[in-house]
């Protein structure tokens, strides 16, 4: 399938809230997220949300077992994750550098619960439940916010910890999620 455009910061369809999904299973399903799947390793990224590439859809993808924008992150599993909720484990939030395949080129340190749980549907309709913290559950909250149009930026407390990545981290790979 095809690698698809990823709308940038700016773009007005990043802004908006996405509609859920109401059938699984389909062949119009399958086919968006092949292409999303595509589309994220493609551009090395850890997740990707249907809105990235225009599909007002809340459906969102992550995982790795090894992404060199993110060595010392621990693996995520591969996952679909439709109409998703996300329920924080506690009030502990964690602050931690962020990327954006929408926001290419730069980095931001952005807080994030630190435990969470994740609740929503697989591409079949099958339910998905899991408790997570550290990596996996900042890559959730920082895709399920695609879906409610909201960009990493907008959780910058301090935008001193805001720029370019080249310039933070000299040498080293992108990070884009």
């Amino acid at each position: 399938m095809p690698v698809r455009e990823v709308l940038k910061m700016g773009d007005p369809r990043l802004l908006e809230r996405s509609a859920p999904v109401e059938a699984f299973g389909t062949r119009a399903l399958d086919a968006l997220l092949r292409d999303m799947f595509d589309t994220m390793r493609a551009l090395d990224g850890a997740g990707l949300a249907a809105p990235q590439i225009g599909v007002g859809l809340r459906v969102v993808i992550f995982g790795f077992a090894r992404n060199a924008r993110y060595p010392e992150a621990e693996a995520v599993p591969e996952t679909v994750l439709i109409n998703p909720e996300l329920t924080p484990l506690s009030d502990d939030m964690e602050d931690g550098w962020e990327g954006c395949l929408s926001v290419p080129g730069l980095r931001g340190v952005v807080p994030r619960y630190r435990k969470l749980r994740y609740r929503g549907f697989d591409a079949a309709g099958h339910a998905i439940d899991r408790c997570v913290e550290g990596f996996h559950a900042r890559v959730v909250q920082h895709e399920v916010d695609h879906l409610d149009g909201i960009l990493y930026p907008m959780r910058i407390r301090d935008l001193r910890r805001f720029g370019f990545t080249e310039t933070l981290f000299p040498g080293a790979p992108a990070g884009d999620d």
